[in-house]
């Protein structure tokens, strides 16, 4: 057999196996040394493609797709620096969780080290940022090797999935000439046709005495709380609030963890406690005895300060994936079990709590914060906060919705408050970067429809390039850009008492004219210049296809004075809640 079948028979077997594994999507962007995987998978009749030239912005976009649909994505690159160009959105995958499936291209070992054009050291490329690294054989088209080839790619597609899942990186070196034999029989495969291998996988799971003593742990407690971080799991948010109304235990429920927009309403949920936990008075009215936590860290970094706070408390940490996700280093127990499984097997060992003194506190501070949040509503000019406390009434049923990092998250966790439209808040906490957010969000859109990305200036300038998806794909996003003219993030941090070189430094203004890159790019651009213009701006969007960007140009300072000021008047309010309880006791 010639150099060109035994490629092609090697690497249509490869693809073969990555759609009998059960991958359907692929990003690939062009290339040279890529040629006959690219070409091989654009046969395949299951496989979705998509053709992205930039490999940044490819890979965030496979990132996205696979966050949505929590399956693998595999993407495809050629050799060198386009390699490279993936390591961004990889990181966020490792530390996200997010199975990828990174194929790359690479010159054959004689052609390495030896000054050949295109070429850079590719083993191990990423490092510990991914679960498992090959290199893959140069192709040959012996039975065993047929079978090599079968084998990585079940594993890859596996080891992708294995919980916590995350990305593996396929480094395929190819000699020329790189054109595959195409024909009709490319994915007929001579045995195991249905897959070669298959690969069971379970969840973690704690014997029933350990689930029973960690019952009794829990209805010890007199002042328990529950922390629910980011966190996507099927049949979680219904478990959880069932564990919650046993043991009485008031919810902390971070935007991500999918429990801000749940239709369950137990009436546990607390939605205001970043704007809560900024208050003294309120810290140590509230301060437990039992702390349990699901998911990633949550986003309020008011909540992360008042669990240091408390190292006296048990803290316990569930962890499906088996990681070590304790940056505080306050955890009194790791549990390694999977967070629904745990939910489910604990309220089997529970009785309905009939203490409600220690969640009432909590639910009447929340209930009293919610109407002074409520507040920005009456802002009539242009405002972050009162941008993000309407999302939830304007946002359509059912709807998806991508945040930027920076303020946008946190202006998120503050004023967007328990709704029962099932809207799925997505973001990329992982490394908490603000590359790659357009690109992702744009991966979200193939799946999610009606599709609502909201970011700041910086990071929407930071992945210009991801808007191409939408033009390439026809995807429909609208895009709400709030422009305050640099890193607003930076006014709330120390670095804004020293004014010196603040702006030069950290503030970075960019003074720049979006609507020309929105219009290269096939979209509308609207700029809003008050709350009745935006309203309309965003209803007229509803339904319509294409890439839609409504810019809300905001002022950096005022928003640093709202957030202020509202912190001040939140705290004077639980003092008085709080003076109020005792002089009626």
């Amino acid at each position: 057999m010639n150099h060109q079948e035994a490629l092609t028979t090697y690497i249509a077997a490869f693809v073969a196996e990555l759609s009998a594994a059960g991958i359907e999507d692929v990003v690939i962007s062009p290339g040279s040394r890529s040629t006959p995987i690219a070409m091989v998978m654009a046969e395949h009749p299951d496989l979705n493609l998509f053709v992205h030239v930039d490999e940044r912005s490819a890979a965030y976009f496979a990132l996205g797709i696979a966050k949505a649909k929590k399956k693998p994505v595999a993407v495809l690159c050629t050799s060198g620096t386009a390699a490279a160009n993936y390591y961004p959105a990889i990181i966020e995958a490792g530390i996200s969780r997010i199975p990828l499936i990174v194929l790359t291209a690479d010159r054959p070992h004689e052609l390495r080290d030896v000054g050949a054009p295109q070429a850079i050291d590719q083993i191990h490329l990423y490092g510990h940022n991914v679960k498992w690294f090959v290199e893959m054989s140069l192709p040959d088209s012996r039975e065993e090797m047929i079978r090599y080839s079968r084998t990585v790619c079940a594993r890859a597609a596996a080891t992708a999935m294995k919980y916590p899942s995350g990305p593996v990186h396929l480094n395929f070196p190819l000699r020329e000439p790189l054109i595959p034999a195409l024909d009709d029989g490319l994915f007929k495969l001579q045995e195991r046709t249905e897959g070669f291998v298959d690969i069971m996988q379970g969840v973690l799971t704690l014997p029933d005495e350990a689930i029973q003593a960690m019952a009794l742990a829990l209805t010890s407690a007199k002042r328990g709380i529950i922390v629910a971080g980011p966190l996507e799991e099927n049949g979680f948010a219904s478990s959880v609030l069932k564990l919650a109304e046993l043991l009485k235990f008031p919810v902390l429920a971070d935007p991500l963890s999918q429990l801000r927009s749940c239709q369950q309403d137990s009436g546990l949920i607390i939605d205001a406690y970043d704007t809560i936990l900024r208050s003294e008075e309120a810290k140590a009215a509230l301060e437990p005895d039992l702390i349990i936590r699901f998911g990633a860290m949550p986003v309020s970094k008011a909540t992360t300060i008042f669990i240091k706070e408390n190292p006296n408390a048990r803290q316990i940490v569930i962890d499906g994936g088996g990681g070590w996700r304790d940056p505080l280093i306050s955890a009194s127990d790791m549990v390694y079990c999977d967070e629904t499984y745990l939910c489910n097997a604990l309220v089997k060992h529970l009785s309905p709590s009939k203490s409600t003194e220690y969640v009432d506190i909590w639910r009447d501070i929340n209930l009293h914060t919610k109407e002074q949040i409520k507040g920005v509503r009456d802002l009539t000019e242009l405002s972050e906060g009162k941008l993000f406390h309407l999302l939830a009434d304007m946002l359509p049923k059912g709807a998806a919705l991508f945040v930027g990092n920076s303020m946008p998250i946190r202006d998120l966790d503050t004023f967007f408050l328990k709704n029962d439209k099932e809207i799925r808040v997505l973001a990329n906490r992982g490394a908490n970067g603000i590359d790659g957010v357009v690109s992702a969000a744009m991966g979200v859109a193939t799946v999610h429809q009606p599709m609502y990305l909201v970011l700041g200036d910086l990071t929407f300038f930071h992945d210009l390039n991801g808007l191409i998806a939408a033009k390439l794909f026809e995807l429909n996003i609208t895009i709400l850009l709030v422009n305050n003219n640099g890193g607003g993030i930076f006014s709330f941090l120390p670095q804004a008492e020293q004014p010196k070189h603040f702006e030069k430094l950290f503030g970075t203004p960019l003074d720049l004219d979006f609507s020309h890159a929105v219009k290269m790019y096939g979209g509308t651009f609207i700029s809003v210049k008050d709350w009745d213009q935006y309203q309309q701006a965003f209803n007229e969007t509803k339904g319509q296809q294409g890439l839609h960007v409504i810019e809300i140009s905001t002022a950096r300072n005022r928003n640093l004075t709202e957030h202020r000021d509202l912190w001040k008047s939140v705290s004077r309010e639980i003092r008085n809640l709080l003076d109020d309880a005792k002089n009626d006791g």
